[in-house]
């Protein structure tokens, strides 16, 4: 008996060590195949950092207001299409309906968040609002958007004249019948849709005359002024790479950007600008695909101007943070300083941009 216990303990021995040899056979490759997978750390690329622009849509319109309002020393220019004025929500979540516009007869009040704005400059929070004196912005309300709503982008405007952007600076396009979408020409849904991917185009000229909006351009145009001719097919590289080096994932970023590089910006200490463009809610590639990092027009302005495009990218997230659409933190998710430098997402993105600025390694 006894001896037949110690077969049979042999024996299941022998099984189990059989069963992990099989299991090892299936799993290490799948390891290795998620390491491969894994994207690799952002490069550096000899970027300008004095030509360093940023937009958005939606949330990340509010993030790129925040972004040039706290490192305005550092942006040169943003592009704000269908956004709200900056500390708009006060880092209360009650208050997202009201900086949307869609309180009736009660639009945000611009006046108290210049306030808080000079308040934060003082504390030395972000930068001195002095420089935002020549900084250019472009603002944009489609007058069929039915997520955020005229009044409140009247109020980002008013905002932006009363912490010092000059009136000459600051271009307001408010009289398009667009819903909630980035306007890009030939792409996504027809113009007056507020729904995914919030792609769309639209026509604007005199009847006979109409041609398609390029929202890119017009908003790349006026930060930089005259760019060259937007090429027909971009010709460069979209790069994945890993977010995780800038940002933990309690800050519901995602583990991976991506990068646009034109071919002109691939040399060594090439000087190339940077664009910084920012998604909105249910709009990163988890939830749309690859449609807003190649379908905005962005990267056809890039291909012929010398500029790379950084599309950051935030995940949805139903538990610590609590951002179940995947929107950028203009409301406080992120931790109560989200709207001043040491942000987490902005500390990210601006990390990313200071990335791009270093030398290249030579070869």
């Amino acid at each position: 008996m006894k001896r037949l216990h110690q077969d049979r303990t042999v024996s299941g021995s022998d099984k189990r060590h059989r069963l992990g040899k099989i299991l090892a056979a299936i799993c290490l490759p799948l390891l290795c195949a998620g390491a491969l997978a894994q994207p690799p750390a952002l490069g550096a690329y000899g970027a300008d950092p004095g030509q360093t622009s940023v937009s958005g849509l939606s949330s990340g319109a509010y993030m790129a207001v925040q972004l040039q309002v706290a490192y305005s020393k550092d942006i040169v220019g943003a592009g704000v299409i269908a956004g709200g004025p900056y500390y708009c929500a006060a880092n209360n979540m009650a208050y997202a309906s009201l900086c949307m516009g869609q309180v009736p007869f009660f639009p945000p009040n611009p006046a108290i968040m210049a306030g808080f704005a000079k308040d934060f400059a003082r504390a030395r929070k972000i930068d001195p609002l002095s420089h935002l004196a020549d900084d250019r912005v472009y603002v944009f309300s489609g007058t069929q958007d039915q997520i955020q709503r005229q009044p409140a982008v009247d109020a980002t405007v008013a905002f932006l004249q009363q912490v010092g952007v000059k009136p000459q600076n600051l271009k307001y396009v408010n009289n398009l019948p667009a819903g909630h979408a980035v306007i890009a020409p030939g792409q996504g849904n027809d113009c007056a849709a507020n729904e995914s991917p919030y792609i769309s185009h639209c026509e604007v000229g005199d009847k006979g005359q109409e041609r398609p909006y390029d929202q890119a351009g017009a908003l790349l145009q006026h930060i930089y002024g005259p760019l060259n001719a937007p090429a027909g097919t971009p010709s460069g590289q979209i790069i994945a790479f890993d977010q995780r080096a800038y940002a933990a994932s309690s800050t519901s970023m995602a583990d991976t950007g991506y990068l646009y590089v034109p071919r002109s910006c691939t040399e060594a200490g090439s000087g190339c600008k940077v664009h910084v463009a920012l998604h909105g809610c249910v709009q990163s590639a988890e939830s749309v695909g690859n449609r807003f990092y190649t379908e905005t027009g962005y990267n056809r302005w890039a291909d012929s101007n010398r500029l790379l495009v950084l599309y950051p990218q935030v995940n949805q997230s139903a538990f610590r943070p609590y951002n179940p659409k995947g929107c950028w933190d203009w409301w406080g998710y992120s931790g109560s300083n989200y709207a001043y430098k040491s942000a987490p997402q902005m500390k990210a993105i601006m990390q990313m941009v200071d990335r791009l600025a270093q030398a290249r390694a030579s070869r």
